[in-house]
């Protein structure tokens, strides 16, 4: 048995498949993942993420404390809500995680932090929190729903009324306190959405009148086709603390610039700058029958081998799509070793959907 989330009691009323993931039980779909997918890019699907650690940081150097730890720069941030994706790093350059966080005002900052690496996360904080001075509080007290789709806020307000009517000007990135809910314009499916962060004794009575609504229950695997097509990455799959964010098509989330701000695995990227980044991250589609999957050999003629890092049939697309690290110097045509058959594979820029739209 693994850790639930407050939903858990409404997920196995509802049917859903579970399955566990990074030690939790959680719903894999509620009878079909293709068409949870298909209400997610079409209409608005909602997820558990309660599983995820909502984690507030207090003091009054948070901001200073942040600028260290992460690889992008809370610098960045000066209106209130406003949110930021960042890498944090070891001191090799490698991810300890990826994450999302919110400035709420100058002794508050709150970051997301993923399910699998938790309690690894919240040891890296805790070990360089002391010199700054600042609090780190795990907030187990609430749970997460996001709600995510063309009609999503729309299915939000009309659940919510005016108790949402202060996130309706929302802009992507950017999230507010209304009362007990915490909610941000923010996702994870390339779909426009909402996360909300609530009491976790008010997380079933929300997810049942949003079901109420017309929203569509969703599981991790309609999550995971929707973020590939997206072309988001997974923390383990297609980076890792093995792997810097220059070689895992993150190095837009890298604020190398102000030069004198000192973050935990500076001097490891800038090293690996100079001396040129032997691998990057790119999206491939396949061109055969077959589907592509984690760990699959990828073989580029007269230049080298790579591996896909994560792969999918895409419900969208309906073809096989997937991520894969290769050589630096890969061009536009690759070949996957699918059960030992060397199947073409074209290499494109993801991601490969994006608000509905097929991107390649």
């Amino acid at each position: 048995m693994g850790f639930k989330t407050p939903l858990y009691e409404t997920h196995v009323a509802a049917g859903a498949r579970m399955v566990d993931f990074g030690g939790w039980d959680m719903p894999l779909h509620y009878g079909s993942q293709i068409e949870e997918h298909h209400a997610v890019r079409r209409d608005a699907g909602m997820f558990d993420v309660s599983h995820m650690l909502t984690t507030d940081i207090l003091g009054a150097r948070s901001r200073e404390f942040l600028r260290y730890l992460l690889a992008n720069d809370v610098g960045k941030l000066k209106t209130p809500g406003k949110a930021l994706y960042s890498c944090m790093l070891n001191e090799n350059g490698g991810v300890v995680d990826d994450l999302i966080v919110y400035f709420i005002d100058e002794v508050w900052f709150r970051v997301v932090l993923n399910a699998a690496t938790r309690e690894k996360d919240l040891a890296w904080l805790q070990r360089h929190a002391a010199p700054f001075q600042v609090q780190i509080r795990p907030r187990t007290d609430l749970a997460m729903i996001a709600i995510q789709g063309p009609r999503a806020r729309e299915k939000v307000a009309a659940v919510l009324g005016e108790r949402i009517e202060g996130a309706r000007d929302l802009q992507p990135f950017q999230a507010r306190a209304l009362g007990p809910y915490f909610v941000s314009r923010t996702g994870y499916t390339g779909e426009d959405g909402l996360e909300i962060a609530l009491p976790a004794s008010e997380a079933a009575a929300l997810w049942q009148r949003l079901h109420a609504a017309g929203v569509a229950q969703c599981g991790l695997g309609a999550r995971d086709t929707l973020r590939l097509e997206a072309g988001m990455n997974l923390y383990g799959n297609d980076m890792d603390e093995s792997v810097s964010p220059l070689e895992s098509g993150l190095g837009w989330t890298v604020a190398f610039e102000p030069p004198e701000r000192d973050f935990i695995g500076r001097s490891a990227l800038e090293a690996l700058r100079a001396r040129g980044v032997a691998r990057k991250l790119v999206g491939l589609v396949l061109e055969d029958r077959g589907v592509l999957r984690r760990h699959q050999k990828v073989i580029v003629p007269q230049v080298g081998e790579g591996e896909i890092t994560s792969g999918t049939f895409s419900p969208t697309l309906e073809r096989s799509i997937g991520l894969a690290r290769v050589p630096a110097a890969t061009t536009d045509s690759v070949e996957v070793d699918i059960r030992g058959k060397r199947l073409p594979a074209r290499v494109v820029k993801y991601p490969f959907v994006r608000n509905g739209k097929v991107l390649i």
